[in-house]
């Protein structure tokens, strides 16, 4: 009895605190705060920037176009306003408290809604297969190195990252869309669909599909060998790490020490790839879309500079920056999520 009581009497360990936030509490809310505040930084900077510009603003905005003089009198009206004044307005709608596209003579969010269907289906597309075959051609060249397959892969990976975007897409447009000799071309030159032919319908969905299919590949091949050779690295890193060779000492077979052991630890700076590129999904591919004519916000941020139609680029900078930010929170709260060791 006098044992039961002396162990009893230790002092236990002392609780944590009521209201007191995990670790993973806190690395969530710190991340979620930082990139607030980031966000917050950058709709007021995208407001002080182009109001910095040198030169006549009313002459900026109407340069080289016949703009109706009710329109210059309202630009002037709204310029004039107190600096103060302005920036409410602004921050009351940032997508549209820059006033009316100049080039459009449209509400800026009017003229880049349509725009966001044609670039999330060409850019997120290529992404989500990029991912897939990237991913796996880097596995099996890192875990197989020196192979054949890992020589192979590698420099045709290194060629295919050193390409430019544009000149790789001639080539595929001349080829498969344009013909060659006694070849003729299979595939649509350009255009999201055919004209007159109705998108929301199963033929129509098809028929998007089809002229997609040169633009995707055409990014999927130049995206996937970034991936490729980042997760190559990444697999030959882990494989010389000592909780892999424990494992094969247990005895566990090659394919699944790869899969359980080596892949996991080894996606993490892939995925982080993947993450922030996926938030440049929204500022489109600018030389895809212009090869192959695909009215995206690509090509729309090339003719908002060509005014310059400078409400508009303000729209498009914070919608770029805004995709950015989430993309990249996302990726922070996933990574703490896969290694605990970044949430301690």
């Amino acid at each position: 009895m006098a044992l039961l009581t002396e162990v009893d009497a230790r002092p236990t360990a002392p609780k944590r605190r009521g209201g007191r936030l995990s670790p993973t509490t806190r690395y969530v809310v710190s991340r979620t705060l930082s990139a607030v505040g980031t966000m917050i930084f950058v709709v007021i900077f995208n407001f002080f920037l182009f109001r910095i510009l040198p030169g006549d603003p009313i002459a900026l905005y109407t340069r080289g176009r016949n703009v109706d003089p009710e329109q210059v009198r309202k630009l002037q009206a709204a310029l004039h306003k107190p600096i103060g004044q302005q920036f409410i307005e602004y921050i009351k709608n940032p997508f549209s408290g820059n006033g009316p596209s100049v080039r459009y003579s449209a509400p800026v969010w009017d003229v880049i809604e349509p725009r966001l269907m044609p670039t999330f289906l060409l850019v997120g597309s290529a992404t989500v297969l990029a991912t897939i075959f990237g991913v796996w051609l880097g596995i099996r060249s890192g875990w197989n190195r020196g192979s054949k397959f890992d020589t192979g892969s590698t420099n045709t990976t290194l060629v295919l990252y050193s390409m430019p975007e544009f000149w790789f897409g001639m080539i595929v447009l001349i080829v498969f869309a344009v013909g060659i000799g006694p070849f003729p071309g299979l595939f649509p030159t350009g255009g999201l669909s055919t004209p007159g032919v109705d998108t929301s319908t199963p033929i129509g969905w098809l028929n998007v599909a089809w002229h997609l299919t040169l633009p995707v590949f055409t990014l999927t091949v130049i995206y996937l060998a970034e991936y490729s050779l980042i997760m190559r690295a990444s697999i030959i890193e882990e494989r010389a790490q000592d909780y892999v060779q424990t494992a094969r000492a247990k005895g566990l077979m090659d394919a699944m020490v790869r899969r359980r052991h080596a892949v996991p630890n080894a996606t993490l700076p892939t995925m982080t790839l993947v993450f922030l590129n996926l938030g440049f999904v929204v500022g489109g591919a600018i030389t895809i879309e212009y090869v192959y004519s695909i009215n995206g916000l690509g090509s729309l941020t090339v003719e908002a500079l060509q005014g310059p139609d400078v409400p508009l680029l303000q729209a498009l900078f914070l919608l770029f920056s805004g995709a950015v930010i989430l993309a990249n929170l996302v990726a922070d709260l996933l990574y703490g999520y896969l290694d605990p060791r970044v949430r301690t």
